[in-house]
Formats: structure tokens, sequence, C-alpha cells
């Protein structure tokens, strides 16, 4: 499996990056991502929703597991923590299959109802204000979209 690997020096470029992201997306699309607190997953979902033209706030669903977003696309996103060890499936596959655009932070929770072909992106701090991301792209969609982030 190839990886792509980014560096971002500051929230803006994280955003600029995942922004460029969801220009490449497609409906139905999904995105995961993984990283500690603090990462900058919401960050990331942030650029990913000004791609798609969002002009809601996005904050983390934490505590309602899904919220959605309209843009020019539909964006769900999901923050699954809480299901951690829960085999609860609250509709993803109406998410996954649908309309929108689909990011689940803290993904591994849910790898049973993932679907196959999907960019699983990894997010880690170097410092205080750079990022490591990883792109793991899970079927030739995806790894096309990442060559194009690449160029």
């Amino acid at each position: 499996m190839n990886k792509y690997v980014f560096e971002t020096m500051t929230e803006a470029e994280t955003i600029r990056l995942a922004g460029k992201l969801a220009t490449l997306l497609r409906p139905g699309d999904v995105v995961t991502l993984e990283g500690g607190l603090g990462a900058g997953k919401t960050t990331f979902t942030k650029g990913i929703g000004a791609g798609l033209g969002v002009t809601r706030t996005i904050n983390s669903p934490t505590f309602t597991i899904v919220k959605e977003y309209i843009g020019e696309l539909p964006l769900y996103h999901m923050d699954v923590y809480r299901l951690e060890g829960s085999e609860e499936d609250i509709g993803f596959d109406e998410y996954f299959n649908g309309s929108g655009i689909s990011v689940v932070e803290w993904a591994s929770f849910i790898e049973m109802y993932l679907p196959k072909e999907r960019l699983d992106v990894e997010m880690k701090v170097k410092d205080e204000h750079t990022r490591i991301i990883t792109f793991y792209p899970k079927g030739e969609a995806f790894e096309e979209i990442c060559k194009e982030l690449a160029r």
C-alpha cells in the first residue's frame, strides 16, 4: 500500500491541504482521520468543509457523533470515539453510500462498518505548529487523488 506524507507548518496550511483534497472527492467518498488529541483532526475537517463550500462553523461532534453540513456536497462529520468497544451501528451505510462526503474521526473504533475503498489519514504532532499528515489510499480512485495532491 502506498503512502503519501505531507508536512504542514501552520493551521492554515492544514486547512489548505484538506481544502484541496475536498475538491477531488466525490459523493460517497469516505475519509478517516486518526491521531491523538490536538493532532488537528477537526482542523483538517474544517478544511474539507471549506473546500466543499460549507459556511457554517465546523466543530467536533463529540457528543452527537454525527454532524451534517451543507455545501456543494453534504459533509457528514463523525466523531466515533464514544463508540469504542461498542457494536452500535448508527446507520453508517446510509452516510457512506449517500450523496455526501463522510469524514470519520477515530475510525478504527468502527472498522467493521468502514468501506474497503476509502482514504485513511493519520495525523501526528511534530511540534507546536507542525503536523505530519500521512495519506493511505485504499482503492484506485484514492490512489489517483493522492497522486494529484502530491504534485
